[in-house]
């Protein structure tokens, strides 16, 4: 399979050049790095729609399996949501409860000395 490219003479050429100029080979590898990551973006913006009403008859049409994992993410995300908010509660209780109660006033938590009240 590599006799197809080692016996052209661009792909000599392009060895060779890469091979010689530090300043062509990171150009060279600069565009085979960008185009494709261009070439992506814009395909990824042209069939990404935001429209309600593709999204909408893509959800009328969706199967069992994907309304079942969707709604599983869902109440997954709501679960940590749920966590990540007690445990702050719990971090501001917590904070506060130090700072009137430290008898030298300096405050426990760290981020309570940027903020007001020990809330963060």
């Amino acid at each position: 399979m590599s006799i197809l490219w080692e016996k052209s003479g661009t792909w000599r050429w392009m060895v060779r050049k890469t091979r010689d100029s530090k300043p062509f080979f990171f150009t060279f590898a600069t565009v085979c790095g960008v185009v494709p990551g261009v070439i992506g973006y814009f395909v990824m913006q042209t069939t990404n729609s935001s429209n309600p009403e593709i999204e909408a008859r893509l959800r009328q049409n969706a199967s069992p399996d994907s309304l079942m994992m969707g709604k599983v993410n869902h109440e997954r995300l709501a679960e940590y949501l749920g966590r990540a908010a007690a445990e702050r509660g719990y971090k501001r209780s917590l904070c506060s409860c130090s700072e009137r109660g430290n008898i030298d006033k300096k405050p426990i938590c760290e981020n309570s000395a940027n903020t007001q009240g020990g809330q963060h």
